[in-house]
C-alpha cells in the first residue's frame, strides 16, 4: 500500500468517531460506507477498533425524553410504579398484562388520535375516524423512504374495496407528511400523488368509513409532538441498505407505535429490543439488495407475475387518480417499470402481506395494546443517558462524580 494511500486511511480512520457522532451514524454504518468507498484497507483498521466503538455508537442519539411529547403516557407509568422514569423502562414490561394498566394505556391513545383528528382536519379539512387504525408515515420525501410504495398499498386497498364493496376491511386512516427538496422532481411528484389518492378516495362513498388519506401540511417539530403520539402504526419501509439509522421510527415506537419495516437503519436494533413478534417485518435485506442488483434486477418479472400489481400500476397508467391525464403520473411509473431503483415491484407483494397481517394484528385489541406497551418498555436503550454513559466508559475512560446539591 502507498504512503499516499496510508494517510488517506489514518486520516479517515482519525475523523471516524467524529462522523459517527456528526450523522447519527452506527459504527458498522460508517464502516461500510467507507469500506465501500476505498476498499479493504479501511476495512482492517476499522475492525481493530471495534471492540473500543462498538457499545457507545451501536445506538445514537435518540432519547428517551421523547416520550415526554406524550405527558399522559409518562403520568400513566408513573401512577403504577413510583421509580423515576429512565434507563430501566423494561421495569414497566409487567404491566403489559394488567388489564387496568391495558385499559388506560388505550384511553391515552385514543384520546391522542382525538387530538391529532382535530389538528386534521383543523389543517386540511379532512374529517377522520379515530376509532380508526393511524397509519403514519411522516419524514423527508425522498424515493428510498418509499412513500410510494405505502401509496401502492393505499391504491390496492381502495381496489380491493371498490371491488367488492362487502369486502371486510379493518378502517384505516393513512397519514403522509414531509418535505422534499426545491429541486427534487420526483419526490414533489410522489406528495402530487398522495394528495391525488386523498381527491379521489375520501370522495368515494363507497369507501367511506373505511378508507382516509391525508397529506399533513408543514411537518415540523411542533406538529411532531401531536403526530406521535397518536400513532398506531409506523411506516419505516426503506430500501434495505439505505437509511443510515433514523431516528423518527425510534420516536414513533418510543410513543407506543408499532413498527411495520424492512431490515434498515435502526430498525435492525429496534427490533430487536422490542422483540420479533412486536416488529412487522416484510422485504429484502440489503444482503439481498446487493445481490439482486448484481445479478440484473428486472422489475417486469415481478409486475407480469402480480395481477393485482398490474392492475394498481394500470390505475396510474390510466390517470385513475388524475381525472384521465395519463402523463401526470407517467415519470413514477416509468421508473417503477424500467429501473425501480429503490425495488418497490420486488417488495410490493411481501409489503402486502405485511399489512395484512397488521389489521390482523389490529382487530385483537387486547394483543395489539400489549405490544403497544411492551415497544414502550423495551426502548430505554435508545436512551441519550445511555449513550453519553457509554462514551464515558467505553472511550473517555470517566466515571461519575456524584454532586451533593444543598
Amino acid at each position: 500500500m502507498s504512503i499516499q494511500k496510508k494517510v488517506v486511511i489514518a486520516i479517515l480512520a482519525a475523523g471516524f468517531i467524529a462522523l459517527s457522532i456528526g450523522l447519527s451514524l452506527t459504527y458498522y454504518q460508517v464502516r461500510n460506507v467507507l469500506t465501500e468507498a476505498i476498499g479493504r484497507d479501511f476495512a482492517e483498521i476499522a475492525k481493530k477498533s471495534a471492540e473500543r466503538f462498538d457499545a457507545a455508537v451501536k445506538e445514537e442519539i435518540a432519547t428517551i425524553r421523547r416520550l415526554s411529547e406524550d405527558p399522559a403516557f409518562v403520568k400513566a407509568l408513573k401512577e403504577n410504579d413510583k421509580d423515576t422514569l429512565g434507563l430501566h423502562l423494561t421495569h414497566y414490561i409487567k404491566y403489559a398484562e394488567e388489564r387496568e394498566f391495558r385499559r388506560q394505556w388505550q384511553e391515552i391513545k385514543f384520546q391522542n388520535k382525538v387530538k391529532l383528528a382535530a389538528l386534521i382536519k383543523e389543517r386540511t379539512g379532512v374529517v377522520v375516524d379515530p376509532h380508526s387504525l393511524f397509519d403514519i408515515q411522516v419524514k423527508r420525501i425522498h424515493e428510498y423512504k418509499r412513500q410510494h410504495l405505502n401509496a401502492l398499498h393505499v391504491i390496492t386497498l381502495y381496489q380491493r374495496i371498490k371491488k367488492n364493496p362487502n369486502l371486510d376491511v379493518v378502517p384505516r386512516t393513512v397519514v403522509f407528511g414531509g418535505k422534499a427538496a426545491p429541486g427534487y422532481f420526483m419526490a414533489k411528484l410522489i406528495i402530487k400523488l398522495v394528495n391525488a389518492l386523498a381527491d379521489v378516495i375520501n370522495n368515494d362513498s363507497d369507501v367511506a368509513g373505511r378508507l382516509k388519506v391525508v397529506f399533513f401540511p408543514d411537518f415540523n417539530v411542533k406538529n411532531a409532538q401531536t403526530v406521535y403520539p397518536a400513532a398506531d402504526l409506523s411506516e419505516q419501509i426503506s430500501t434495505a441498505g439505505k437509511e443510515a439509522s433514523g431516528t423518527g421510527n425510534m420516536k414513533f415506537s418510543m410513543n407506543g407505535a408499532l413498527t411495520i419495516g424492512t431490515l434498515d437503519g435502526a430498525n435492525i436494533e429496534i427490533r430487536e429490543a422490542v422483540g420479533e413478534k412486536n416488529f412487522f417485518l416484510f422485504g429484502l435485506t440489503a444482503d439481498q439488495v446487493k445481490e439482486f442488483r448484481a445479478k440484473g434486477y428486472n422489475p417486469r418479472q415481478y409486475i407480469e407475475s402480480n395481477p393485482e400489481l398490474q392492475y394498481v400500476l394500470d390505475s396510474l397508467i390510466y390517470g385513475r387518480f388524475s381525472n384521465s391525464d395519463t402523463e401526470m403520473f407517467k415519470p413514477i411509473v416509468d421508473s417503477l417499470i424500467h429501473h425501480d431503483e429503490y425495488m418497490l415491484m420486488a417488495d410490493y407483494e411481501s409489503y402486502i402481506k405485511c399489512q395484512e397481517e397488521v389489521e390482523r394484528a389490529y382487530r385483537d385489541e387486547e394483543r395489539w395494546v400489549r405490544m403497544s406497551i411492551l415497544n414502550v418498555a423495551r426502548m430505554g436503550r435508545f436512551s441519550s443517558d445511555r449513550s453519553i454513559r457509554d462514551y464515558a466508559e467505553k472511550i473517555w475512560h470517566l466515571k461519575p462524580v456524584r454532586i451533593e446539591v444543598e
